[in-house]
């Protein structure tokens, strides 16, 4: 019998072969699985990891970062354009690199993004201890600053040993892999152990493929589903983002073209259905529409498709209002699925509409309730026509005229990406969706700082099409340092750069909350110690083009609409800088359709927080549980 072949190759060299290697395939499609690998070097991977990614050439590309957060947030931008099938790597030093980590960790594992993480960790065989940057925790010697990478992983583990990587890379792709497990994959990599050699079985290397499946429904459960949909009289389906993941925008179109059911959507679900569609009702929740909440204070049956109910798409348990409004949960994860006592139906979102579909053939709902959410449809669509309205070329800009704007402006192949502040809420009430992956909202953990680097992540995994990374003045200062990244690898995307001199979605928060604006505002400190004085002296837009960008300039209507026009067009990163009118003249958008719930002090001196407290348990008195 011949002896197995083995390749004598260091652990570090062992893994970039293996995860060139790694594939994943749905549908019949294939896609490489780890499509690059960022990383910043220092001790920890520089001598393993980085010399194993030379050693590569183009089997596993290496791209160049800035900052370990923004690369996590590039790799996520990433999956979810190339939805979940295709992932990047990130690699960092021990210390500051790993712990900078955690954020976008968290970000991926919340909205169920695959990135797969590659922080050095201190010396396993412990020659010298400490070695710079360790943390020593006096009553556990096998802890490390890696171990902050555990609650916001849905995969640890830590490589102690060279044959041990065979076990943890396999489970690290099996979870990356899988659309219900997935989100933040840590492999945890000693630097002494990554520059260790070993014979390593050459099976290992082989090309492996994870297939994605689409698991059908139970057949008693789906019968169930019928028995819902039928009997109810004003159902409402909320479209989650395992709508776009499953890519079944197409089984919800037919789905909804059959039912006249009306959909309304999630900030990771809009777009899955394009905002013309007669049954689209818009966002729902917090930042939702008036049609669409108004729909779920009255349904009956309310049918969410790939969503996780967080607390703005529920309005913190106070939305769905009917009594005896009964749930039914079509989601590929069973712990979403059994979410508000729902009857759930476990299965991929596609397979599981297009079931539906089927088994309802010939059921619709009255002609009543779809005049009815039509009216109101077409009443919200004059309000948003009113927020875009941009007929004076003179005058200064509000942040819903720069979004009517480029409503003008974009067309099916543009990608829009935001994360936080006061943009979500206006896009999630007003923008018009016209494809499956233009509305690009990271609000699973809303993370300031996400959008520049998703930018590079979705040019990466779709390089032809034009991307708009929309930005607050507040967020640009959290995380500013991808341009550098963006210009070096010529990849061209559009910053539209709004200035309001402070961070307005959490000031309007504070004036709601009692909280008066206190500390939301870029201004000069007064001498009583408030912030009341003139805006600071900071030019954001020099700063941009200090960094390479090339900036556009708008100060009126006029202005801008050239300015976003030139950028659409442009072949290199472009920032368009505008500062915003924030007057309570200019048109804005809608106010928030329903409740989110932060609490108010119970007790206070403030005659602004006494009143804001009455009117929060107003509020808090429509919560329930739904059982």
């Amino acid at each position: 019998m011949n002896a197995p072949t083995t390749r004598r190759l260091t652990v570090a060299q062992a893994l970039v072969e293996f995860l060139a290697h790694q594939y994943t395939e749905r549908d019949g499609r294939r896609r490489r699985l780890i499509g690059a690998c960022w990383g910043i070097f220092g001790h920890g991977n520089v001598a393993g990891l980085g010399q194993a990614l030379l050693e590569s050439g183009e089997a596993l590309p290496y791209l160049q970062g800035r900052n370990e957060q923004a690369m996590v947030h590039a790799a996520v931008g990433y999956a979810r354009q190339c939805d979940r099938l295709s992932a990047q790597a990130v690699t960092t030093s021990i210390g500051p690199g790993a712990t900078n980590l955690v954020t976008g960790a968290a970000l991926a594992t919340v909205n169920r993004l695959p990135v797969l993480l590659l922080p050095g960790d201190t010396f396993a065989t412990r020659p010298a201890d400490p070695v710079l940057q360790q943390l020593e925790v006096p009553h556990a010697g096998d802890v490390s600053v890696n171990d902050a990478l555990r609650p916001v992983s849905r995969y640890f583990d830590r490589v102690t040993r060279p044959e041990a990587l065979i076990p943890a890379a396999l489970q690290a792709m099996r979870v990356l892999a899988d659309p219900v497990d997935t989100g933040a994959v840590t492999l945890a990599l000693p630097q002494d152990v990554q520059a260790e050699a070993y014979d390593w079985p050459e099976e290992f290397f082989a090309d492996r493929v994870w297939r994605v499946a689409r698991p059908a429904p139970d057949a008693d459960a789906l019968a169930e589903a019928v028995r819902l949909i039928r009997a109810a009289r004003r159902p409402l389906l909320i479209a989650g983002g395992g709508v776009h993941h499953s890519e079944a925008e197409d089984a919800l179109r037919a789905f909804a073209d059959a039912t006249g059911i009306p959909v309304a959507s999630t900030q990771a679900g809009k777009g899955a259905l394009r905002h013309d569609h007669p049954a689209d009702v818009g966002g729902i929740g917090h930042t939702g529409t008036a049609t669409a909440d108004g729909l779920g204070r009255e349904a009956d049956l309310v049918i969410g498709v790939g969503t996780r109910y967080t607390d703005f798409t529920t309005a913190s348990s106070t939305l769905f209002a009917a009594p005896g409004v009964r749930f039914l949960n079509l989601n590929i994860a069973p712990f979403d699925s059994h979410k508000l006592g729902a009857t759930a139906l476990v299965a991929d979102a596609r397979a599981g509409l297009e079931a539906l579909g089927k088994e309802l053939a010939g059921h619709r709902v009255a002609k009543e309730y779809e005049a009815g959410y039509a009216a109101a449809k077409a009443e919200w669509e004059r309000r948003v026509d009113a927020a875009y309205d941009t007929a004076d070329d003179s005058a200064r800009p509000s942040q819903t005229q720069v979004l009517g704007l480029l409503d003008a402006l974009v067309d099916d192949t543009d990608v829009l990406i935001n994360a936080a502040g006061s943009l979500p809420g206006d896009l999630h009430k007003l923008w018009r969706a016209r494809s499956r992956r233009q509305y690009h909202l990271e609000y699973g953990y809303s993370c300031m700082g996400y959008e520049i680097p998703a930018a590079i992540g979705v040019r990466l995994a779709d390089p032809d099409r034009p991307v708009w990374a929309l930005v607050g003045d507040g967020t640009y200062l959290m995380n500013p340092t991808e341009i550098v990244t963006a210009v070096q690898e010529g990849l061209p995307f559009t910053l539209v750069l709004l200035q309001n001199h402070g961070y307005a979605s959490i000031g309007g928060l504070s004036e709601q909350t009692g909280g008066e604006r206190f500390g939301t505002a870029y201004r000069f400190r007064a001498g009583d110690g408030r912030y009341t004085g003139a805006p600071l002296p900071v030019d954001l837009a020099a700063n941009a083009a200090s960094l390479g960008m090339h900036v556009l300039r708008a100060a009126t209507v006029g202005e801008l609409r050239a300015a976003l026009a030139e950028a659409r067009g442009a072949k290199r990163p472009t920032c368009v800088y505008v500062e915003t009118e924030t007057a309570d003249t200019v048109p804005g958008a809608p106010e928030a359709q329903a409740w989110w719930d932060v609490p108010v002090a119970e007790t206070a001196t403030r005659p602004a927080a006494l009143a804001a407290r009455q009117a929060y348990d107003r509020q808090a008195a429509g919560r329930r549980r739904h059982l």
